[in-house]
């Protein structure tokens, strides 16, 4: 999974965590991604063991339906449809049959009917209180299910079920000493009559006495120097396990006063924490998208990592060497991720600073980066500063160690420009390395490797071999041509073209008006041409060898990328609050491929990722597709999209799922493409079934080409009127009647297209194709290897 926050459920050997509209499953001994429960078409909300069958879980998800799963076998058992969308999901032992459920802000209890069907309407729903913070960290059982308690701003509530009443509990806004007493998460003892509480100032209360509502007590212990994030107590109750943005996981000693542990440095904040069923394992999933397995001795056992997903300044690149997909990892780092195998494979500290987590504080950050072609060579800037005033940057040259098998720095220039850099691109040629910066001071300048004046031989160092500018104007985008014979550096509204060689001027091209913001140059047989888009709406193809404008649209592009193993160019266009994707070569201004509404959000990362084998026999809207892979970035996950042809095997197993529930989009299909149609239930939950209880591959086979014949149910007694007269066949109202009914069937096999009426000729001719003998086909269906 490329998005989603992370929840953990407990349970000796395996970890669970939502993921996006699926729940994937992770061995807590290697570490390994097991196998994903989809199923759900919204964003999965939350996740519970169901307290009657361990090896089952429960999830919830906007969509507005609760699942049942086998999460060892990855087997959907049954689908509870509620009809509203979820935000949490709670269980107890003691309420057999039932889930409480987070609707809105109403906790309900939500009686699971018992069903030999696999998917069924829960319709016994009753309300438990109408008091409950978004939040659902701040509502767990107490008691082995005999109370719930729920806190919302500054009050604590518990609702007792055999008393079938709620006792409320406040605080002040604030106390002597200034501290916010806001609620922020909430814990209950397994055995004891015991609450613990989190608080936004750091502070955990624990409260006892609450059965009798003037009697309670409460007492405070205090550690976390910020809000309180996340409580557990241990199985046992022996201990209780705290953390917060310190990324500290605290464990307090239960009824021995203020004696705890600590575990620092765990990465992000941490923001939930959860413990095995026997008390051997803790969990804490963080903010970087990291799960950590810790041993009870307090010893960190293992770390799963997804794709970080905080602020990204940097491009989408991918590294040539591991292609793996390189962005912004965790505070100060670049990450690189392995899409094919979606694993992260490792961190690259950049700033080489260790970074504190407090809000406010200005600390360095990656907000640039390029790799050479070869993958050799890594570029970074680094940056602190919010006003220009103050501004710090260094530019950081890394190159690809063989023996470590990773970037080691190089050369770090700390006055590279004397303002803050704005882009920066390598040469695409093999022979030489070169990089262009290009910043706010009004210069771009050429940084090559070291020449030593005396032997004339490389040095590995790097240095300065070009400063250029044009009539004191701003740059604002670099792009070297596919050979590097040409470098293109846009200076607000003109495009200066210069010679890397000989560092000559070679033209200037600014007819368009509005400043230049995109510049990306042809490839392959698209090599002459150089494409531009500006602020005023323009996107923009001049032809290098005449100088001229080649063709001009008036679109908004908020991205353009090229496709660095094919002529195509993909440009992503807001506008009416969505995005659209178009995909053309610079050579015909018509688009290859429209996908209108990809999603709702402005995309400004985007990348082409090769693929490992081209794609054969895709259909002419999907060939754009068949070397590469395009992925964009949005404010919450990264998409890939795949709009390749669908084939009669991926038609079979179901794999396919309509684009708009990975997307969140209406349409994932350009509108001149018909949808197709759904796999069968059976063939998906032949799916998920495990792999030593299905049927020989000749069953599979047999059921695969019977999927591809057109039935011709209804035709029987046509079939004896065909061979009887051809001009009685014309005639015969009986065969109208069967030629009718064929249209109907071939329109129940179709989802949009409408079926065109056949002409009496074309009718006959089609019937005496369906009078071939087609039986061969069972004998090679039956036959055996």
């Amino acid at each position: 999974s490329l998005n989603g926050k992370y929840k953990v459920q407990r349970h000796g050997l395996f970890v669970l965590c939502t993921s996006g509209d699926s729940v994937k499953v992770y061995s807590t001994r290697t570490e390994e991604w097991l196998h994903s429960l989809q199923g759900h078409t919204n964003q999965v909300t939350g996740i519970a063991l169901n307290p009657a069958n361990h090896l089952q879980v429960y999830s919830c998800s906007a969509d507005g339906t609760v699942k049942l799963w086998d999460f060892i076998d990855g087997i959907l058992i049954k689908t509870f449809i509620i009809g509203y969308p979820l935000f949490a999901i709670y269980v107890s032992e003691k309420h057999e049959g039932i889930v409480f459920l987070h609707i809105g802000f109403q906790l309900v209890a939500v009686h699971l009917p018992k069903s030999a069907e696999q998917e069924v309407e829960a319709k016994e729903l009753s309300a438990v209180s109408s008091h409950i913070s978004p939040n659902p960290s701040c509502t767990a059982f107490g008691r082995e299910g005999q109370y719930i308690a729920f806190a919302r701003n500054l009050q604590l509530n518990v609702y007792f079920f055999r008393k079938q009443k709620t006792y409320s509990f406040s605080l002040k806004a604030t106390d002597k000493k200034g501290a916010k007493n806001a609620f922020t998460c909430i814990a209950c003892h397994p055995t004891d009559d015991c609450i613990a509480t989190g608080h936004e100032d750091g502070k955990i209360r624990l409260w006892r006495n609450f059965i009798h509502k003037k009697e309670y007590t409460y007492s405070t212990q205090h550690w976390h120097h910020n809000a309180v994030n996340t409580l557990c107590f241990t199985p046992e109750g022996t201990n209780l396990l705290s953390g917060g943005i310190e990324s500290v996981l605290v464990q307090w000693q239960y009824g021995t006063g203020n004696r705890k542990e600590f575990l620092p440095r765990l990465g992000g904040s941490i923001l939930h924490v959860s413990a095995s069923s026997d008390g051997q394992l803790f969990c804490t999933s963080h903010s970087d998208n990291k799960i950590t397995v810790i041993e009870s001795s307090f010893k960190v056992c293992g770390v799963i990592q997804g794709l970080v997903k905080d602020a990204v300044l940097t491009d989408l690149m991918i590294d040539p060497r591991s292609k793996a997909l390189v962005l912004n990892g965790k505070p100060g780092h670049l990450q690189f991720y392995s899409l094919l195998r979606d694993k992260h494979l490792y961190n690259l500290d950049i700033v080489q600073q260790e970074y504190i987590y407090e809000a406010g504080l200005d600390q360095f950050e990656v907000v640039k980066a390029a790799f050479d072609i070869k993958g050799y060579w890594l570029a970074t800037v680094e940056e602190r500063g919010q006003k220009s005033s103050d501004l710090e940057f260094f530019l950081k040259l890394w190159s690809y160690d063989e023996r470590t098998q990773s970037f080691v720095l190089n050369t770090t220039i700390t006055a590279a420009h004397t303002d803050r850099i704005i882009s920066m691109c390598f040469s695409s040629s093999e022979e030489t390395t070169m990089l262009v910066t290009i910043a706010e001071d009004g210069q771009f300048k050429a940084w090559c490797q070291g020449v030593d004046a005396d032997t004339q031989q490389d040095q590995n160092f790097w240095s300065c071999d070009f400063v250029g500018s044009y009539h004191n104007l701003k740059p604002t985008n670099c792009s070297f041509s596919a050979d590097s014979s040409l470098l293109a550096v846009s200076f607000q509204e003109v495009i200066t073209i210069w010679s890397p060689d000989t560092w000559e001027l070679l033209t200037t091209l600014c007819q368009p008006p509005g400043v230049i913001r995109d510049l990306c140059f042809g490839r392959l047989s698209c090599s002459k041409y150089l494409i531009s888009t500006t602020t005023r709406n323009l996107l923009c193809c001049w032809n290098l060898l005449t100088c001229a404008l080649e063709w001009s649209t008036s679109v908004e592009v908020s991205k353009l990328q090229s496709d660095p193993l094919s002529e195509n160019v993909a440009a992503f266009s807001y506008q009416s609050k969505h995005t659209d994707l178009f995909v053309f070569k610079p050579n015909e201004p018509r688009p290859l491929f429209t996908h209108k509404n990809v999603c709702s959000e402005k995309i400004h990362r985007a990348v082409f990722v090769p693929r490992e084998e081209p794609l054969n026999n895709c259909d002419e809207s999907s060939q754009w597709l068949n070397r590469s892979q395009l992925y964009f970035l949005t404010q919450n996950m990264l998409v890939i999209d795949d709009s390749v042809a669908v084939t009669p095997f991926y038609l079979l197993l179901g794999k396919h799922r309509q684009q708009q529930q990975k997307l969140n989009t209406p349409s994932h299909q350009a509108a001149d493409r018909p949808q197709q149609p759904q796999g069968s239930v059976t063939i998906t939950e032949l799916l998920h079934t495990p792999a030593h209880v299905l049927p020989p591959a000749s069953v599979l086979c047999s059921m695969f080409v019977s999927s591809l014949l057109i039935s011709n149910t209804g035709e029987m007694e046509s079939s004896e009127q065909e061979m009887n007269s051809e001009k009685e066949e014309e005639d015969s109202e009986g065969e109208m009647e069967a030629c009718d009914s064929q249209q109907e069937l071939r329109a129940q096999g179709s989802v949009d297209e409408v079926t065109p009426k056949l002409s009496k000729a074309q009718e006959r001719e089609l019937k005496r194709v369906r009078k071939t003998d087609f039986s061969w086909m069972a004998g090679l269906i039956d036959s055996k290897p």
